[in-house]
């Protein structure tokens, strides 16, 4: 449905909403203030930038969006893409190349694709998350230790060498300004979650600087004055050879803020009960590129951070979002000159911290116990976005994972949710049918045919969603499942979480060796328990029947403890 949820959520909008999302986009857009203004200076532009594109694309993403909660703005992911692009092409390359990824999400949008976009591998999107993480780490190197120093090499291995050789120059001011702010913002959320620690460290590092004159660099030492009003849209000058330079650049930019904000609205999703309009967002996503160069901005997506800092203080329409952009714009007329006086040392250790968040190394960590074929993708997409280019590794990595899966599948992958009433019309004589089996009430049976990968695990989520009344236990059919990647490990971790939140039993059939292996190995086979995972279903059901209190058919005892022990030795 192309079908903004603004004017669904009005229908039925009440004044204590309207309170609740008053709170909730003041405290938002008082968080993305650091932040714009970080990633602006990250990504080799001025500062200002940052801010006029948290406030236009920001109003715009929640007016025209989805999703009931997305904020909208500039994030860590489009820093080295955006970065690359200054340095090669200039600001007017920027501006053209941001708003013809805004033409390619609307025509993805209105092309359906938003739900293909989900089918963007695991490996993958954690393999250049994670190569960002630490290219966005050592580019604030220079201003987290003062280090005297022209400009900064943008090739990773030679930028760590030009770090080293002038680590001499380092300023111990800068330096204690950077690690004042991280230890500040680690543990100021520990303490009070309201106010967000960046602000805080912000506003204490300035005044800091001010008053005992420390000597380090600041935003107007380096940039000068920073306007207090928006400028006027102007529209930039383009030829056709340009737009041929810039094509491949601008698809990075949509497919990433297409990931980002899917990823975004599916995390809200989950915090919310709700369910966002993929295709819908994706338009949203793409006026708002088109728009915020146009009154000189950058790229923007949906930012999880921003929306997560929404959503817990009680931002449920997007009102909210609208507010936020406004209350950004109302800072930056009054109080934008005062941000000259903030030290980059400080924007720099915020980034940092940015990208320790980003990094996910534990997620990156577990994947590394994955399946060898998708250990290759993560490393693969990981290297190329440090070493060579972030628009490469998203190329390789999306079309490695796509031969991978091309090589595995054999059969088309489906998902069907398998209740009592189900009658299993293909295989009527099949003697392990689940119509031949009595399934008790309170119980759904979902059964997955198929090898189930990084396609197959999203069918796997929809079916999740069909079943009106939640079951008090779920059990997960895998008789016809011969393989099963990262992407579907997470997505069974992501259930079984679902399923403990609501108190809902878990257990998991007919399960196979390598499926039941990579489980033992990502440890998800003992966060289900080895009572709970059954190698044919009657005994699964006689688990439910007993989970229930109700009498048990004879079977022998699982064979699955006994063979999960036996691999766990030979690991």
């Amino acid at each position: 449905m192309l079908k903004p949820k603004l004017f669904t959520t009005l229908q039925h909008y009440s004044r204590q909403q309207f309170l609740s999302d008053i709170t909730a986009g003041l405290i938002v857009g008082v968080v993305a203030i650091p932040l714009a203004v970080a990633f602006a200076i990250a990504s080799g532009v001025s500062p200002e930038k940052g801010l006029f594109t948290a406030v236009i694309a920001g109003f715009i993403i929640s007016a025209l969006g989805g999703s009931r909660v997305q904020i909208g703005g500039p994030t860590g992911a489009f820093v080295v893409i955006v970065y690359g692009i200054v340095q090669n092409y200039g600001l007017n390359g920027l501006i053209v190349a941001t708003m013809m990824a805004g033409v390619i999400l609307i025509v993805m949008g209105v092309a359906r694709f938003g739900s293909a976009i989900k089918f963007i591998p695991h490996p993958v999107v954690v393999g250049f998350t994670s190569g960002i993480a630490l290219i966005i780490l050592s580019s604030q190197v220079k201003d987290f230790l003062g280090l005297q120093m022209g400009d900064v090499p943008s090739d990773f291995v030679e930028k760590w060498i030009a770090f080293a050789a002038h680590v001499d120059s380092m300023n111990f001011y800068a330096v204690s300004i950077g690690m004042g702010c991280i230890l500040l913002i680690v543990f100021w959320q520990r303490v009070i979650h309201k106010i967000p620690g960046s602000l805080v460290a912000l506003i204490l590092s300035t005044i800091i600087v001010q008053v005992f004159h420390f000597p380090v660099e600041t935003i107007g030492s380096r940039f000068g004055d920073i306007p207090s009003t928006l400028p006027a849209p102007t529209i930039p000058s383009f030829d056709f050879a340009t737009l041929k330079h810039l094509i491949q650049p601008a698809t990075t930019i949509a497919l990433l803020a297409g990931i980002e904000s899917l990823l975004s609205a599916v995390v809200a999703d989950g915090m919310i009960g709700g369910k966002h309009r993929s295709n819908m967002e994706l338009i949203a996503q793409g006026v708002a590129n088109i728009a915020s160069p146009l009154f000189g901005g950058l790229p923007a997506t949906g930012a999880i951070a921003r929306t997560a800092t929404n959503i817990r203080n009680g931002g449920r329409t997007p009102i909210a979002g609208m507010i936020h952009a406004l209350a950004l714009l109302m800072i930056m007329l009054f109080f934008g000159r005062w941000a000259t006086l903030i030290p980059l040392s400080c924007l720099a250790a915020i980034l940092v911290v940015v990208a320790y968040n980003m990094s996910e190394w534990k997620v990156f960590k577990a994947l590394l116990k994955s399946p060898r074929s998708d250990v290759v993708v993560l490393l693969t997409t990981f290297v190329l976005t440090v070493v060579f280019d972030l628009t490469v590794a998203i190329e390789i990595g999306i079309v490695l994972s796509v031969f991978l899966f091309m090589r595995r599948m054999a059969l088309v992958t489906n998902v069907d949710v398998v209740t009592r009433e189900f009658q299993d019309e293909e295989e009527t004589d099949d003697p392990n049918a689940i119509e031949k089996r009595v399934i008790p009430e309170g119980v759904e049976v979902y059964e997955i045919n198929g090898p189930f990968f990084f396609g197959a695990a999203y069918k796997f989520e929809e079916a999740m969603n069909i079943v009106e009344k939640a079951p008090k236990i779920r059990i997960i059919r895998m008789r016809n499942v011969p393989a099963i990647d990262s992407t579907g490990l997470n997505v069974l971790k992501r259930v079984l979480n679902d399923c403990k939140k609501h108190h809902i039993a878990f257990l998991i059939s007919d399960i196979h060796t390598q499926p039941l292996y990579a489980l033992a190995q990502s440890n998800l086979f003992y966060e289900v328990g080895e009572d709970n995972i059954f190698g044919n279903i009657d005994d699964a059901l006689n688990r439910a029947r007993e989970i229930l209190g109700l009498p048990k058919v004879d079977r022998p005892v699982p064979f699955v403890p006994t063979v999960a022990r036996e691999m766990k030795k030979t690991e």
